[in-house]
C-alpha cells in the first residue's frame, strides 16, 4: 500500500504525495493510498454487488470485499453513496471489526470523506464518534493512525467542535481526564514515536488540533490554563514538537500554534516566560511560546554581542550544528504566527524586546525562498514601523531593516476563517 495523501477537499481533490509535502490547509482532507486493485472489475454492477458483501456474514467475505473496495475508494466516491449511505453505515460498523477488516474500513472513510454528504454522517454521528475515541485511546489498538487520520478529516464539519466539550469514561493507560479533547492530547503527548501504542504515532491529530483551533471555542481551549490539569495550558503541551523529527507532527503544531494565534487576549499568556506571572489575571501561568516558534526558524550563524543583548537565553549559544527547519511550508507558517502576534502595540513592543530582528534577518539572508523572504519582509516591515504617537527618528529603523520599504497590512475585517485558509 502507497503512502497516504493529502488532497482539496472540494469540489475535486487534487492528491499530493506526503513524501513530499503535507501542506495542510483548513479546507485539505487526508486521503489514505493504496495500490490499484489487483483484479479489474466491470463496473458499475460488479462494484454495487461488491458493495453489498461489507455486511456479509461470513468475516472472510467482509475482508475480501472491503480490501477490494478500498483501491476504488479514491475515485468512485459515489459508489458509497447509493441507498442514503447505507455503505457508509456499513463502514462505521466494520470499524469494530476484526483490525484487518477495521483497517480496510477506515481508510476507505478517510478517503470518502471529502464528500460534505458522508462526512456530515460521520462527523455528526455521535455514537461512531465514541467508537473512535474509545478505540484510539486503547494502548494495543492496530489502527490509531488511521483513526487518527479520519478524526482529523472530520473536523472539517463545525459539529466537531462539540468534542471541546465532550466528557468520558476515563482512559486510564493514557490519561488521568474525563475530557475528550485532554484525552487525544494525551495521545499524542505520550504516544509520540510508538511509545504508548507500537504500531502507532499519533502524528495525525495534530492536524486535527489545527482543525480545531479555526474556530473560537478552539483556541480559547488552546490557549487557556485548565483548571482540572494543574492549570496547564494545552498549547504547552504541543508546542515543544516545533523541532520533532516527524514533518506531519510539526507541520499540524506549526498550523495549530498559527491557529491560536488568532485569538488576541491570550497573546499576552503566550507571549509571557513566567510561571506564575503577576502581571496576568489568576492562574496567572505564562506559555513561553516564543522559543518554539523561533528556534526551527535558525540556524548554526553566530551573533554579534549587540544582537544577542536581550534576545531568550533559550535562543542563545545553540549548537554549531544547529539545522534551520527544511520545510518552507512550516517555516512560512511560523512567521505568519509571528506577524499575527504583532497585530497589537504590546505584541510588537514585545517582540522587538526579545530581538527577533536578527534571527528574521538571517533567516531571509538564508534561506532561498519567495514564500519565506516575503514574509520575513512583511515581519520586519511592521515591527520597524513608526508607532503612532511617536516622533519619527531621522533613519528610524535603517540600522535593521536596511531601508525596506513599508507594506501595508490587509484589512483587520477581512473575515478570520478566510484568512485561515489562505495562510496554513
Amino acid at each position: 500500500m502507497s503512502q497516504p495523501t493529502l488532497s482539496r477537499a472540494s469540489p475535486h481533490p487534487a492528491s499530493e504525495s506526503i513524501a513530499t509535502a503535507e501542506k495542510r490547509s483548513s479546507d485539505s482532507s487526508i486521503r489514505h493510498g493504496s495500490a490499484k486493485p489487483t483484479n479489474a472489475i466491470s463496473m458499475p454492477t460488479e462494484l454495487e454487488e461488491l458493495v453489498e458483501f461489507l455486511h456479509h456474514g461470513n468475516t472472510q467475505i467482509r475482508q475480501v470485499a472491503a480490501e477490494q473496495l478500498v483501491g476504488y475508494s479514491q475515485s468512485h466516491t459515489t459508489l458509497f453513496k447509493r441507498n442514503q449511505l447505507e455503505p457508509v453505515r456499513h463502514l462505521k460498523l466494520l470499524v469494530k471489526d476484526y483490525a484487518p477488516i477495521a483497517k480496510h474500513a477506515l481508510t476507505i472513510l478517510i478517503n470518502i470523506s471529502h464528500d460534505a454528504e458522508v462526512l456530515k454522517s460521520l462527523a455528526r454521528d455521535d455514537a461512531f464518534l465514541e467508537t473512535l475515541l474509545s478505540r484510539i485511546t486503547i494502548a494495543k489498538e492496530q489502527n490509531a493512525n488511521e483513526i487518527a487520520m479520519l478524526l482529523a478529516n472530520m473536523a472539517k464539519d463545525d459539529s466537531l467542535q462539540r468534542v471541546l466539550e465532550l466528557k468520558r469514561d476515563i482512559p486510564k493507560a493514557v490519561s488521568t481526564s474525563t475530557w475528550a479533547m485532554d484525552q487525544l492530547l494525551d495521545c499524542f503527548v505520550k504516544g509520540a514515536e510508538g511509545s504508548y501504542n507500537k504500531d502507532a504515532d499519533f502524528d495525525y491529530l495534530a492536524y486535527f488540533f489545527a482543525d480545531l483551533g479555526k474556530f473560537p471555542k478552539g483556541r480559547e481551549y488552546l490557549t487557556s490554563p485548565q483548571p482540572h490539569d494543574a492549570n496547564v495550558i494545552p498549547l504547552t503541551k504541543l508546542q515543544v514538537f516545533t523541532s520533532h523529527r516527524s514533518h506531519i507532527r510539526r507541520l499540524g503544531v506549526a498550523s495549530t500554534i498559527k491557529n491560536a494565534a488568532f485569538h488576541v487576549p491570550a497573546h499576552a499568556t503566550l507571549f509571557s516566560t513566567l510561571s506564575p506571572d503577576p502581571t496576568l489575571p489568576p492562574p496567572s501561568q505564562g506559555a513561553n511560546l516564543l522559543p518554539y516558534v523561533l528556534l526551527p526558524l535558525m540556524g548554526p550563524e553566530e551573533y554579534s554581542d549587540e544582537d544577542t543583548e536581550g534576545m531568550l537565553d533559550e535562543l542563545q549559544l545553540l549548537e554549531p550544528d544547529k539545522e534551520r527547519e527544511k520545510d518552507m511550508e512550516i517555516m512560512t507558517t511560523h512567521l505568519e504566527t509571528l506577524l499575527l502576534l504583532s497585530t497589537t502595540r504590546e505584541g510588537r513592543d514585545a517582540l522587538r524586546k526579545v530581538k527577533i530582528y536578527p534571527i528574521i534577518r538571517e533567516c531571509h539572508l538564508h534561506v532561498d525562498d519567495d514564500g519565506v523572504r516575503e514574509a520575513c519582509d512583511r515581519l520586519v516591515q511592521v515591527l520597524m514601523r513608526t508607532e503612532e504617537g511617536e516622533e519619527e527618528e531621522a533613519g528610524a529603523g535603517s540600522n535593521d531593516v536596511g531601508g525596506g520599504r513599508m507594506v501595508e497590512l490587509k484589512n483587520e475585517e477581512e473575515d478570520e476563517d478566510e484568512k485561515i485558509v489562505d495562510i496554513i
